[in-house]
């Protein structure tokens, strides 16, 4: 029996069609002619992680990546137990790590001078203020929780707060931490956490292979809960496709972009 390719073997298994694109299968580019780009990836839901990872590990992409403790798709969180063989090969593969704080709540406002409001969007977790000491603890957790699972992991001193939303004192207490905040480019956006009926892969697609730009911070996510069309069915030809235009994937410095 003719072996399916890993797209149609993911729309299989998430009972999705096989995105339709362009055939964008050459080879990367020994140079970088094109310029350098920083994936990241944050954690999300983590429903398609198994498929992203070969995709990088078969083009030989390098990405940064930030993890939370988060809800995952199998009813645990994206650090726990079950996740500790996923990102132990992750951090063997040579990709770098940072922090997306421990339970991706969300930075709402600042209290003072000195504290930050933080607060969940999951029904019945409520909201906290966090001051200095407690920000820092919110973004070591994950880090922690990773050595765990992969003590060789190599670790920025970046974190990216929920969303790419920061408050004035947010940042300055995370900086106290030793850590500086990394957002993502203008282009960088790459759409997997938009509707899917609005924005289908292949609009995601031509989008990316349009807009990117040398320098730019891509940010995409392991799996994303409220995507139908899931992003992983197209995300192999958004890397073919930038690699045959020329560019080249790199970490983030530890300074950040």
């Amino acid at each position: 029996m003719k072996a399916l390719p890993r797209r149609s073997l993911l729309a299989a298994a998430l009972g999705a069609a096989p995105a339709l694109s362009p055939a964008l299968a050459a080879p990367a580019l020994p140079q970088c002619r094109a310029g350098t780009l920083y994936l990241t990836i944050d954690t999300g839901w983590g429903r398609e992680a198994e498929a992203i990872a070969a995709v990088l590990r078969e083009r030989e992409v390098k990405a940064t990546l930030f993890v939370a403790d988060e809800p995952d798709f199998r009813g645990g969180t994206t650090l726990g137990p079950g996740w500790a063989t996923f990102w132990r090969d992750r951090a063997a593969e040579g990709h770098a790590f940072a922090s997306h704080t421990a339970r991706h709540w969300y930075f709402t406002g600042d209290v003072g001078a000195d504290r930050v409001r933080y607060a969940s969007r999951r029904r019945g977790e409520g909201s906290e203020v966090l001051d200095g000491p407690a920000l820092c603890a919110e973004l070591s957790r994950p880090i922690g929780l990773l050595k765990q699972a992969a003590p060789e992991a190599q670790v920025l001193p970046l974190w990216r707060a929920p969303g790419g939303r920061t408050t004035p004192n947010a940042l300055r207490l995370a900086r106290a931490c030793g850590l500086r905040h990394q957002g993502w480019s203008g282009n960088g956006f790459l759409g997997d956490e938009l509707d899917s009926a609005a924005h289908p892969n292949s609009a995601l697609l031509a989008q990316a292979l349009r807009r990117t730009r040398d320098g730019e911070v891509l940010i995409m996510h392991w799996g994303v809960r409220s995507r139908r069309e899931p992003f992983g069915l197209v995300f192999e030809d958004v890397v073919t496709g930038l690699q045959a235009k020329g560019f080249c994937f790199a970490l983030l410095p530890a300074s950040g972009k």
